[in-house]
């Protein structure tokens, strides 16, 4: 079982690593701008960090969720190459959101459509698993 698992395993660890980064950022930027929690406004410069680490976390439990559907019942390789394509394009979203709003949009809307292949492929596999059943 654990062959079958292991590249969603890694790409869920990989995610787990880029969240802790997003929110290391968000830690160093507040300091750099004297920023001390519960308060979420400040310079541009922070928000922007600080907003572009909420919405990656908003986001995480969806795209784990999709990623090991997808894999476990459709096609564990491709959904492990969703999942970096997934992590990459975050990445850039985050970075890119850092420097201006509007830098976030390109990536944004990518990772929505790996989010988009992650669903057809969950219900695809799950539909079909779900068949085999009724005619098996």
């Amino acid at each position: 079982m654990l062959h079958q698992t292991a590249w969603l395993a890694t790409v869920t660890i990989l995610g787990v690593l880029e969240q802790a980064y997003f929110a290391l950022q968000v830690i160093s930027v507040r300091r750099k701008c004297k920023i001390t929690p519960p308060l979420t406004l400040g310079p541009p410069e922070f928000e922007r960090i600080f907003r572009a680490q909420t919405n990656c976390s908003e986001y995480f439990p969806i795209f784990i969720s999709l990623l090991w559907v997808s894999g476990i019942f459709s096609h564990q390789v491709l959904a492990a190459f969703c999942g970096l394509l997934y992590l990459y394009a975050r990445y850039w979203y985050f970075t890119g959101y850092a420097r201006s709003a509007q830098e976030r949009l390109g990536p944004m809307y990518f990772s929505t459509g790996v989010l988009c292949i992650l669903i057809v492929l969950s219900v695809v596999g799950l539909t079909t698993h779900f068949v085999s059943l009724l005619y098996f």
